[in-house]
């Protein structure tokens, strides 16, 4: 594991950003693995902010991204596939119909999951996996379970991940239950994985999936074990392990 320290989220997003922009710079095809939710925002926007100037092309780029709703269809305000096209996709040159997202109006979860993961292997994994990191430990969604999940899967979403999803929504009870993600195998064949966290609220799951042991209790421990693993943290995330850095 590379650990880069940041001050903020701000810092955190700004070295993130540049991470994935010297991949795009030294592989204008490469495939990009994306993630959702408040964590890459700024990434977003730094990235947005290089295009704009001039110092990034996206024309080639491919993407697949983590993870998507159960039950929204890509047009609701919600929605993954809405969220990267608001957040990413809209203000850059990317060629959208190579923008891959789970669908969540495929009622046949067998057959969704493995047409993505057919996906992900015909890409042979993504060049740069960006993720983020919840509460409780999880990478996309893949929650903290007796086992590690290898292929895309459709998840029940814990209480806390619910709660935590909660404030995107007019009530908890809008929140969908189930998700479907890529799994924990899909992830690790990214021949990259960079993760972006920021405040003390993630203080623990730092802790615990970076400086414990590697189990399915805490998902994130399993990219103790990728090869090529970069994380970066700001002051407030690493505020529980600064005696061991």
């Amino acid at each position: 594991m590379r650990l880069i320290r940041a001050k903020d989220y701000q810092d955190v997003s700004r070295k993130a950003a540049n991470i994935i922009a010297s991949v795009i710079q030294l592989k204008p095809d490469c495939v990009l693995g994306l993630a959702t939710g408040s964590s890459p925002v700024g990434t977003y926007k730094e990235l947005i902010a290089k295009y704009e100037s001039g110092e990034l092309d996206f024309s080639q780029v491919k993407t697949v991204n983590l993870d998507e709703y159960v039950g929204l269809p890509k047009d609701h305000d919600q929605s993954y596939a809405y969220f990267m096209r608001t957040n990413l996709f809209d203000h850059v040159n990317i060629d959208q119909s190579g923008c891959n997202i789970p669908n969540g109006m495929n009622p046949d979860a067998e057959a969704e999951c493995a047409r993505y993961d057919a996906v992900i292997d015909a890409f042979g994994g993504a060049d740069l996996q960006l993720l983020g990191l919840g509460p409780n430990g999880h990478i996309g969604f893949n929650e903290p379970a007796d086992a590690f999940v290898k292929p895309t899967n459709k998840i029940a979403l814990t209480k806390a991940t619910i709660d935590a999803n909660a404030r995107f929504f007019a009530s908890r009870d809008d929140v969908p239950k189930f998700a479907y993600t890529m799994g924990i195998g899909g992830i690790m064949k990214a021949k990259r994985v960079l993760l972006v966290v920021s405040g003390k609220g993630k203080a623990q799951a730092v802790k615990d999936c970076f400086f414990g042991p590697i189990c399915p209790q805490a998902p994130g421990s399993i990219l103790q074990l990728h090869p090529d693993f970069t994380l970066v943290a700001d002051e407030d995330a690493l505020s529980l392990v600064a005696d061991q850095l």
